[in-house]
């Protein structure tokens, strides 16, 4: 990306402070690329040891390389998040090998067909929601057991363009990402008394290898073809991939303790200054939460204007 053109472009430095997920075990899935690769990097810079998955072994090895001159752990299988039988034989093997899991990443993800839905081929439609919300489901189902064993951990899933406003042209990844976000507070609600915190992440526009979709589309994803288009050339509107990362070492950290089931935009919703009387401000309010507009709904935000 020709970020040097910028004027706009969401960047951040790595967040270190304090090894803040030291000695953590982080289950990062989509790991080998893109926000999943950098959020691998940004956990292991803070500390904890990793274990990465996806369906790309070569990637895989080559983030693992990259934690290891950081003096980090890696330890990396290849599998299918959609695959509850691979899944459930990596959360075995990550157990074995670490003694336990504190983190999991949900962040392998896919775009789907684009263009029309009612152009579009019902089994790529299909496979993108196997991937991008039975994927989270089912590694979260995996790994919740033995969290709720130790009464701790921390969920990170990942959320995008359409879970809070329609995305036309890309259905599945829109409905998919929205059911995403439902399912973090939905978790969040079952887990709450167990320390258990599950958020989601809006990491705002990327420029990663699945913008390669969008662009190989061409006209048929329609506005975001021209955005992307425009993010490729000059970086306008895009942001870095360390900011989505750096919202995940505070989201996976006991910094955050308390904060759970919010859709939080990575680049927009001030949470480097979150402390825990404001945490604790966020949770009394729906702010950040997938809600239908009504009375009911802002009755809260009246009285807090009162």
């Amino acid at each position: 990306m020709a970020q040097n053109k910028q004027t706009a472009f969401v960047q951040a430095e790595p967040l270190v402070k304090e090894k803040r997920l030291q000695d953590k075990v982080a289950l990062v899935t989509g790991g080998g690329r893109g926000i999943g690769r950098a959020i691998a990097l940004a956990f292991s810079a803070n500390g904890a040891n990793l274990a990465l998955i996806s369906r790309t072994t070569t990637e895989l090895e080559q983030v693992a390389g990259e934690v290891r001159k950081l003096q980090g752990e890696a330890f990396v299988r290849r599998a299918d998040v959609s695959k509850a039988d691979e899944i459930s034989q990596t959360v075995s093997e990550v157990l074995y090998h670490y003694k336990r899991i504190d983190i999991l990443v949900n962040a392998a993800g896919v775009y789907g067909p684009i263009g029309l839905t009612a152009e579009a081929d019902i089994q790529e439609w299909t496979r993108a929601m196997e991937v991008n919300l039975f994927g989270a489901f089912i590694c979260s189902r995996l790994v919740l057991p033995h969290m709720m064993a130790r009464k701790k951990g921390k969920i990170i899933n990942m959320a995008g363009g359409g879970a809070a406003s329609p995305l036309p042209r890309f259905t599945a990844y829109g409905v998919s990402k929205t059911a995403v976000v439902r399912l973090t507070e939905t978790l969040a609600e079952e887990l709450k008394e167990l320390k258990i915190q599950v958020n989601a992440i809006a990491p705002g526009m990327v420029d990663t290898k699945i913008q390669d979709d969008v662009l190989a589309a061409g006209e048929r994803a329609g506005d975001l073809f021209h955005r992307i288009q425009k993010l490729r050339e000059t970086g306008e509107g895009g942001t870095s991939p360390q900011v989505a990362a750096n919202l995940a070492v505070f989201l996976a950290s006991e910094a955050s303790d308390g904060l759970t089931g919010k859709l939080i935009a990575a680049p927009h919703d001030g949470w480097e200054s979150w402390d825990a009387a404001r945490i604790q401000e966020l949770m009394s309010l729906p702010w950040f939460t997938l809600r239908r507009m009504d009375s009911f709904t802002l009755k809260p935000f009246i009285e807090k204007l009162k």
